[in-house]
């Protein structure tokens, strides 16, 4: 579709690819990008089942850049406690990427079977190499998703923060490589947890709210000293935003943004993720932390928690079956509403293309722009590469 179809739209497409490693490739990860406004991409980062490639997601690679240090203050600044601030516009506004997505006008890849299009790509060079396309069409944002080793996973999962594991050293290594590229992470339990769910899990199996947050703030700190412009706690437990907003606070990290899942449903369009990811649960589901998908109200009590706990940004996933959830933050909160296109929406997508039955590429517009119609800044999609060159009046 031509980039006239969606005048003056201000898109975040969220592509995603995956990255598969071997030796010398070491780990995985896959991600998602963003488009015109350039906001966020995603990453699924995964590392092998090997001894060797979970000792390199552990950390032990001599060539791992360093930690950088936090920058110094001018000689006579005074010396003040920080602000007890939960709100600061100020994190939406700290570069010219992150000011234009809210603006309000205007080495080796292995295919995903479930989601036809998806790959996961080399750690380096294949997730590199990615970004640079990314950003050729305008699209200069991703956000990371781990999938590690069993061998690293614990049930408290505190491979999390560790700071020189696979998430703070991607993030490091694209920021060496793109400075003024925008990197959101992902904060949650799952990918880190032998059981597989978004927190610690009690031996009668009932998910711990207090003690999954103190481990969530750690692993937003950890991810926001590797240069991590925004965490996304996607686990959905309760007060997490505003516990992970004292965290950063207190650690130096007062510009860097938080991007809540407010509204994020028990749904069962996260299948072909989970697959390609193999994160699904080891036991049970997620009904008892993620949204009951016959809730409409209950996304405003959500909503205004966040907001109140220091929420930058609110997402609502999934996209398309939730047009109205999005529509209903988008007129109750003036912050920016992102909404994300899971995998199920696009592998529904590209099946009926490839069946002929629709118009792949009609239909991938058409989708994104009543995502945007309904009221959303962001947009979170694996269609953001496809739809970024369909923009830009490139062919696929």
């Amino acid at each position: 579709m031509a980039s006239s179809t969606i005048p003056n739209v201000s898109l975040t497409f969220n592509c995603q690819t995956f990255v598969d490693n071997k030796p010398p490739l070491p780990n995985y990860l896959s991600f998602s990008s963003s488009k015109r406004p350039r906001p966020p991409c995603l990453f699924t980062v995964r590392a092998s089942d090997t001894d060797f490639e979970a000792a390199v997601v552990a950390g032990n690679v001599p060539e791992a850049p360093p930690v950088p240090p936090i920058p110094s203050a001018p000689a006579g600044t005074p010396v003040v406690p920080s602000l007890p601030i939960q709100r600061r516009p100020r994190r939406n506004r700290r570069s010219p990427v992150l000011r234009s997505a809210f603006q309000e006008t205007s080495e080796e890849d292995t295919p995903i079977g479930a989601m036809p299009g998806c790959y996961r790509l080399g750690w380096r060079h294949g997730l590199v190499e990615e970004v640079a396309k990314a950003r050729d069409v305008g699209v200069n944002s991703v956000v990371l998703f781990p999938k590690i080793p069993d061998a690293l996973k614990s049930p408290t999962g505190d491979e999390a923060y560790n700071e020189n594991g696979l998430v703070p050293r991607t993030i490091r290594l694209l920021k060496d490589k793109y400075p003024d590229l925008i990197i959101y992470t992902d904060v949650a339990l799952d990918p880190y947890s032998s059981d597989g769910h978004d927190g610690i899990v009690r031996e009668d199996g009932v998910i711990m709210n207090d003690e999954t947050v103190h481990q969530l703030c750690k692993q937003a700190v950890a991810q926001a000293r590797a240069g991590a412009d925004v965490v996304s706690p996607s686990d959905m437990m309760d007060g997490r935003v505003g516990a992970m907003r004292l965290a950063l606070d207190a650690e130096g990290f007062q510009h860097v943004s938080i991007m809540s899942y407010t509204a994020k449903y028990a749904s069962s369009f996260y299948g072909p993720f989970r697959e390609a990811l193999d994160s699904n649960p080891r036991f049970g589901d997620k009904k008892t932390y993620q949204m009951n998908p016959a809730n409409y109200r209950e996304a405003l009590t959500e909503m205004r928690e966040d907001e109140s706990e220091g929420a930058d940004i609110l997402l609502v996933k999934p996209g398309l079956p939730y047009l109205d959830i999005i529509r209903l933050l988008r007129d109750n909160s003036p912050l920016p509403i992102a909404a994300y296109q899971v995998s199920g929406e696009y592998s529904m997508i590209k099946a009926g293309g490839a069946l002929k039955m629709i118009d792949e590429e009609k239909v991938m517009m058409e989708s994104l722009l009543c995502l945007r119609r309904a009221g959303a800044d962001i947009i979170l999609t694996y269609f953001a590469l496809q739809a970024a060159r369909s923009l830009c009046g490139e062919k696929r």
